[in-house]
């Protein structure tokens, strides 16, 4: 078949998406939307990358050989891609996300395979790209599409108006980029400065996600809280005017917002989480340490007392939340001393969950060329260490939930037959045993024939045994 042939047998049939998503919740958002983009191009999504004809690595820069990670998944996909063209057949590989942006020409020049390279602030392109892709192929030409430009359109303009979800709760980015430049970080080089969404806009995109069956919304930014978007009276809205205006949506009965910069807790940020109870009682706030002479060498632009005023602040205005951080261990400089003031810091606050990782450099920050680096051997022990504690106080929270009642949004299928799994209001996991319960009867009482029908809806639960990552419930009917 000659390739002008091809390109129009690719350009009017169904064609296949496989999406591999790594990191952060923003890029599980930053999928979905491709798979929305791409639809315009009749592309399906499918679940594994044999049965695709475009294969896209959504990639995350935060976490350690990020790239290196990247080169190598690569690798399997290009013996696919062999394989695939010696059958007459064709496939795009695609990477996208924070590691393209960062170091989009040496993908080019290391994996010559990959076809398409694209930042995140630019996937909105992807119906263009694949255009381009398919005349560069239909023309004979080696497929090479780079897209690491920041553009001066916004994407959300240019992303079709509905958008796909799976379940009853969706993530929702409301704002993206960053203006901190902390030293260990990539984000300001990947996403670009500080932007938020009009507030019209979030509202019509979290009202269709409702219409859709949604009711919990997670709303998303690199510092959602820094969130200061144009409201639709003209005026700038915070984040705590976003999430009262909605509020106001009949049918979402749950927001939550991640992640949040401890020197953008404002005064009614912190107020509106004891006003309105659609606002789930659950702080994801990082710290990534106890020392104040680290954070500093860290530009966090804030120190263990304006922190730890933070927490109480916001214990006052809710007294039920939970928190959650992100610590670095091992950051270049740390001494046992700074290390035990972030332990003394965690004794202090008695988080719910938290995130902790040694720290590794990432090319291109400041950080990266700092003397005084850690030793592997101590940044390993004094992780173990911070673990076992955070460890220990997440269980100590999971056990306050035992003999509770509280609100559980049923989410997906349990591993075993009668149970659901879903979320507390305080973002734990809590497994459903329905095969237990007695009732028939009573499932037939609450409009439900069988407990699968309980999928998507919010349901009091019993919280009757805590373990370390989740929770054991019979629901109450």
């Amino acid at each position: 078949m000659n390739s002008d042939m091809q390109m129009k047998n690719d350009a009017g049939r169904q064609r296949k998406v496989f999406i591999k998503t790594y990191g952060c919740q923003m890029n599980v958002y930053d999928s979905q939307r491709m798979a929305d983009a791409l639809g315009e191009r009749n592309f399906v999504p499918v679940d594994s990358p044999e049965s695709a004809d475009l294969v896209i690595l959504n990639t995350c820069h935060i976490r350690e050989k990020a790239a290196e990670k990247v080169f190598s998944e690569v690798g399997r996909l290009r013996k696919l891609k062999n394989s695939r063209e010696k059958d007459g057949q064709g496939l795009y590989i695609a990477v996208a996300g924070c590691v393209a942006q960062a170091e989009g020409a040496e993908i080019v020049r290391r994996a010559p395979v990959v076809d398409m390279v694209f930042g995140p602030q630019t996937y909105h392109r992807l119906p263009d790209m694949i255009d381009q892709a398919d005349g560069q192929r239909a023309k004979g030409q080696m497929v090479q599409v780079l897209e690491t430009d920041f553009p001066a359109e916004d994407k959300f303009d240019y992303l079709p108006r509905n958008r796909s979800s799976k379940g009853p709760a969706a993530f929702l980015t409301v704002q993206e980029g960053c203006d901190k430049f902390c030293t260990f970080c990539v984000v300001p080089y990947t996403r670009g400065a500080e932007v938020s969404r009009p507030v019209a806009a979030i509202i019509e995109e979290a009202e269709r996600l409702v219409a859709g069956g949604v009711c919990e919304i997670t709303l998303l930014g690199q510092n959602v809280n820094a969130y200061h978007g144009l409201s639709e009276n003209g005026e700038t809205a915070s984040l705590a005017k976003l999430v009262q205006r909605l509020s106001m949506i009949g049918g979402l009965k749950r927001v939550r917002y991640v992640t949040s910069h401890p020197r953008d807790m404002s005064d009614d940020l912190i107020a509106v989480h004891g006003e309105l109870d659609v606002l789930m009682p659950y702080l994801h706030l990082p710290v990534q340490s106890g020392s104040d002479r680290i954070l500093q060498v860290m530009n966090r632009q804030h120190t263990a007392e304006t922190y730890l005023s933070v927490i109480e602040r916001m214990r006052q205005a809710r007294p039920d939340i939970a928190l959650s951080g992100d610590f670095i261990v091992g950051f270049p400089g740390e001494t046992d001393e700074d290390f035990e003031d972030t332990m003394s810091l965690v004794r202090a606050v008695g988080y719910a969950q938290a995130y902790s990782f040694k720290y590794s450099p990432r090319p291109g920050t400041p950080a990266s060329v700092l003397k005084d680096q850690v030793d592997e051997d101590v940044k390993t022990k004094r992780l173990a260490a911070l673990q076992a504690l955070l460890n220990e106080q997440q269980m100590a929270f999971n056990r306050t939930s035992v003999g509770k009642r509280m609100q559980v949004l049923m989410e997906r299928p349990g591993r075993v037959s009668g149970q659901l799994v879903g979320r507390s209001p305080y973002n734990q996991a809590v497994h459903v045993d329905f095969a237990a319960h007695d009732s028939a009867e009573k499932l037939d009482e609450n409009g439900a024939h069988s407990y699968s029908d309980y999928m998507g809806r919010l349901l009091d639960v019993e919280i009757i045994s805590a373990g370390p990552n989740s929770l054991q419930g019979r629901p109450v009917l």
